[in-house]
């Protein structure tokens, strides 16, 4: 009788089944994971998941401030970044950036996500003239000033997405950031070729991204990370980009989350015509990045980029929603408005999650005081539990 020869990933499900973490080649091979083989998959990191991270499904409350929308970076798949002159080119003055941390505070929230443009003094005369009437030369000397403005005036906590950042930026921006963040997106080279998704995009290179991450990790400062998926990248490569991601957590222990994101096509972006990535896709990618992460990482997928089916999410290991704001809207996906917290919750309870608040800083983070800057303790400290999840007493949204 002829013996049927193993797949790849046949072998993969097989060790998955054996309670082994997959090497890079099954990692890869799961990728491809058909769909009536998916359970297999989903099961083992949602197991992995659980034991780690039990079934609490967190989220932080938050106000979205697009502090620039002025880049240096031309990433094909982006709709956020501008040119002066165009619509929607801005850069937010430090009155309208109280202005809206203060009405995002009145409604609760807990985390000043702050999110900008790469740079833009490096190429826009017009941004350089900005910064000196505000009394800055970079961009990174406005984004501390008004990150301490409204730590300082309106209590809440800021989180800073700037890009590039230099060990002197990172220890400038810690003591006013209860943590930071930046998406290696992908360590494939071949996506700065002419056509590519980060062709005209210089701080889109690997390795300058991954020397951001380990700066933050020598300085001890919670941060975000992740990669986002279907621009252009092989499963191969996405793989190594979790590996890469899991070799800088495993030297510095400070990377508090990592974030699946699935490109989504948009009329007005280069990568118009690119398919987006199927909801399979993105289930196997959470899954397994889960498998590679362990039990412990936070795993997060944006809920407003999956439409109506961000419920299975948990299903494939995540554990994080990331930030929902009650003010404003996702401004690098404003056609995906995000879901209301009562629809939410009440999704996440019926997947036999439970659903909590967190800060910005996430709770293992917010309660190890060598990860959190001095000035910054007693702010942190008030507003958790002692788990580190946002005191009962002051999650608000169970209001909305």
């Amino acid at each position: 009788m002829a013996v049927l020869e193993l797949t790849p990933i046949d072998r993969a499900l097989e060790r998955l089944a054996e309670g082994r973490t997959p090497d890079a080649a099954e990692a890869t091979a799961l990728l491809s994971t058909p769909a009536e083989r998916l359970p297999l998959l989903l099961d083992a990191a949602a197991a992995l998941r659980d034991r780690g991270r039990g079934r609490r499904i967190t989220f932080s409350a938050k106000v979205f401030i697009p502090l620039t929308t002025l880049c240096r970076d031309y990433c094909g798949y982006c709709t956020f970044r501008k040119d002066p002159g165009e619509p929607g080119a801005f850069t937010m003055s430090p009155d309208q950036v109280l202005a809206l941390a203060r009405a995002g505070a009145r409604l609760g929230a807990k985390e000043a996500l702050f999110s900008l443009g790469d740079k833009p003094e490096a190429i826009f005369a017009e941004h350089r003239a900005f910064l000196r009437s505000v009394g800055h030369r970079t961009t990174l000397g406005y984004l501390r000033a008004v990150s301490e403005q409204v730590l300082e005036e309106t209590g809440l906590l800021p989180h800073a997405n700037p890009g590039l950042m230099t060990e002197r930026d990172l220890a400038s921006l810690r003591e006013v950031n209860v943590s930071m963040g930046i998406m290696l997106e992908s360590t494939s080279t071949r996506l700065l070729a002419p056509g590519a998704a980060h062709d005209r995009a210089p701080d889109k290179v690997p390795e300058r991204r991954l020397r951001t991450i380990a700066r933050a990790g020598a300085l001890s400062i919670p941060f975000t990370t992740g990669i986002l998926i279907g621009i252009g990248e092989t499963h191969a490569e996405r793989v190594e980009s979790l590996l890469a991601i899991r070799a800088l957590h495993e030297r510095y222990g400070h990377i508090q989350e990592v974030i699946i994101q699935n490109f989504r096509a948009k009329p007005t972006i280069p990568m118009r015509d690119w398919p987006d990535p199927g909801p399979e896709d993105l289930l196997r990618t959470v899954a397994v990045a889960r498998l590679l992460l362990g039990p412990d990482m936070n795993i997060q997928a944006p809920p407003n980029l999956s439409a109506q089916g961000y419920d299975r999410l948990p299903a494939a290991g995540l554990n994080d929603w990331g930030g929902i704001s009650p003010l404003t809207p996702d401004h690098i996906n404003p056609e995906r408005p995000w879901p209301g917290l009562a629809e939410l919750r009440r999704r996440t309870e019926s997947a036999g999650h439970e659903l909590r608040e967190r800060l910005a800083v996430y709770p293992e983070y917010a309660t190890r005081a060598a990860f959190i800057a001095e000035r910054l303790r007693d702010r942190v400290s008030r507003a958790v539990d002692p788990d580190g999840f946002v005191r009962p007493d002051l999650e608000v949204w169970r209001q909305w």
